[in-house]
């Protein structure tokens, strides 16, 4: 099943590029950044009701609060220097850049999460960074 959502998050994705790229003209990137981020706000604590979890907003613990804070404050960040891209850049440009993310975050489950770095793994860091520079250039 997770693989599943993983497609559709990929799908969503794209999605958000192409409709980002041409929404943004002749829009400040800050500006169109903040009506982006109100319109997930609504989307998700309309979620958070349609599925009746907003009880559990007491049972969050404080490590939980800051790294979900911490989280918050890396994807604000990083929307707001997406949509700075893309609003000078080309979004066939843009997008793979951006999706080094993939590579960042392998390195960082190994470092920080311990997680698993396989030959495997690392072949396809190499990959995606070769694809990514054999794209921008």
């Amino acid at each position: 099943m997770w693989f599943l959502f993983a497609m559709l998050s990929s799908v969503f994705a794209a999605l958000t590029a192409i409709l980002a790229k041409i929404g943004i003209e002749g829009v400040n990137s800050n500006l169109a950044t903040a009506v982006r981020t109100v319109v997930v706000l609504i989307m998700a604590w309309g979620m958070v009701f349609l599925t009746h979890t907003q009880g559990g907003i007491f049972a969050i613990s404080r490590k939980s609060w800051l790294f979900l804070i911490l989280s918050g404050l890396a994807t604000g960040a990083s929307w707001l220097c997406y949509y700075k891209a893309l609003q000078i850049g080309e979004a066939s440009k843009v997008v793979p850049v951006d999706k080094l993310s993939v590579v960042i975050t392998l390195v960082l489950a190994f470092v920080f999460l311990h997680e698993k770095f396989t030959v495997k793994s690392a072949f396809g860091c190499v990959l995606i960074g070769a694809g990514t520079l054999l794209m921008v250039l």
